[in-house]
């Protein structure tokens, strides 16, 4: 299989919210439409970065990359929000080659560390282990736009 790794153009993102449903993501067809719209959105921004791992002219994996500055990290943190890879092609190699960029692409716009939520599958727990990841705790969120105004 010879992957190419490259950013996500528009005509990519039909392909790539299919790989996305197709990986077992619960999105539902109304999900489905915002993500891709935002999709589109993130290609232009410069605090983002959406790439995807090509088998020739077939999506095999998509992965976002989104930063932030963080006092307590010293500098720009890098999250791999999404990575997702179609079922029908080898997981390894293309979490592999999107990793290896993700992280070649943080560390090129100057972050000072990359941080994912920990994939629940062991195997590929391992191949995260390989690429540089540790275990740093878990993550905590708090919906903004769903959360009542509790300032008395």
């Amino acid at each position: 299989m010879e992957l190419q790794v490259r950013d996500v153009r528009l005509t990519d993102i039909d392909q790539i919210t299919a790989v996305v449903e197709r990986a077992g993501t619960q999105w539902t067809t109304r999900q489905s439409s915002d993500a891709a719209d935002l999709l589109r959105r993130m290609i232009y921004l410069p605090n983002a970065g959406v790439l995807a791992a090509m088998d020739g002219r077939n999506v095999a994996g998509v992965a976002v990359l989104a930063l932030r500055p963080s006092l307590s990290a010293g500098g720009l943190v890098g999250t791999i929000d999404l990575l997702a890879i179609d079922p029908g092609q080898h997981a390894s190699g293309v979490i592999d080659a999107l990793l290896r960029e993700l992280t070649r692409s943080a560390r090129n716009k100057g972050c000072v560390l990359l941080e994912a939520t920990p994939p629940d599958d062991p195997a590929e727990a391992a191949l995260w282990q390989r690429a540089g990841f540790v275990e740093a705790g878990a993550r905590l969120s708090c919906q903004l736009n769903r959360v009542a105004n509790t300032a008395g």
